[in-house]
């Protein structure tokens, strides 16, 4: 498999930055993913229960594919997810970071799918085209909207799959809730108010990327409009409940963590001084000791297959 070697990551199945899908870090050459990757690989795990729903689905809908690319894999964990739901395919991890792709080589190693599991560092979607094989399916979880012609990049999706292949695509679906209406301590609906700042930052966010084209985000349609033929959306959920897990607590206060670095300057001091009690573990109003702490999320994928 030929490796490519370009500067910047270009979206990973975690989140991004201020935590609009749940606290991913954003791709660039000023990120140090050797430092972000054990988090990025924590989250995911988190959501195992999620992927490995949304690909049972995928299972249902179509034969075994022999080649699967993951478009934006960050550290492999669903990449990994995906040769465990083919036993039968080859599986490609697919980013910008190459110390994400090193652990998830390392990642299918442990797991015993080395044999049939390659990597390939480059930027989406021009990447692609250094792929031996077309794709039977290509799954690309909230990458997408990490490139500025989303519509562009879905034909470039579309061009790399083989004739009867599949695209699913994770876009979309809820922001994650941690924490009840009304926590006991400063204005209810915290969260609702921080979904609003993370919506304003997402737009800036895509408004700046390179070549960036504003579109409806009506996914099947575009889809559509690039020669595919839309064959299914679904959403799926991850439901912690409370009381929850330790590394549910940390996924919880790694989020509302980034979320008061990248908004504090822009919340009301009562907000401020809410995200502050609740990141603080001595504070037995904390996140880190609550018992009402809980993980809501719902992703929805979107499937459509090339016809001809």
């Amino acid at each position: 498999m030929a490796h490519a070697h370009h500067a910047h990551a270009t979206g990973h199945d975690q989140d991004h930055q201020a935590g609009h899908d749940h606290g991913h870090v954003h791709g660039g050459t000023d990120i140090d993913w050797s430092e972000h990757a054990p988090m990025l690989e924590s989250q995911a795990e988190l959501f195992t229960p999620l992927y490995e729903r949304a690909l049972a689905w995928l299972g249902h809908k179509q034969t075994e594919p022999g080649l699967i690319v993951d478009a934006g894999s960050g550290p492999g964990v669903v990449s990994c997810l995906l040769a465990d739901a083919f036993p039968g395919a080859r599986v490609v991890a697919v980013d910008g970071a190459e110390p994400l792709l090193e652990r998830a080589g390392a990642r299918a190693a442990r797991l015993g799918v080395a044999d049939r599991f390659g990597t390939l560092a480059g930027e989406l979607p021009g990447v692609l085209d250094e792929l031996d094989y077309p794709a039977d399916l290509l799954w690309a979880s909230r990458s997408l909207h990490h490139l500025g012609d989303q519509r562009a990049a879905l034909a470039a999706f579309a061009a790399r799959l083989a004739p009867g292949g599949t695209l699913a695509l994770l876009e979309g679906g809820l922001p994650a809730r941690f924490l009840p209406r009304d926590i006991g301590i400063g204005r209810p609906g915290l969260q609702a108010r921080l979904d609003s700042l993370e919506e304003e930052w997402f737009a800036r966010m895509r408004a700046d990327l390179p070549g960036a084209v504003a579109e409806t985000e009506d996914w099947p349609a575009l889809m559509a409009a690039v020669g595919l033929r839309h064959t299914g959306t679904r959403s799926f959920l991850l439901d912690l409940p409370a009381p929850t897990t330790d590394r549910a607590r940390a996924y919880a206060a790694a989020v509302l963590s980034r979320l008061r670095d990248g908004f504090g300057d822009r919340l009301e001091a009562t907000d401020r001084a809410t995200l502050d009690r609740l990141l603080d573990p001595e504070d037995p109003a904390s996140v880190h000791r609550r018992r009402d702490v809980f993980v809501l999320a719902a992703h929805t994928v979107h499937t459509a297959e090339r016809t001809g």
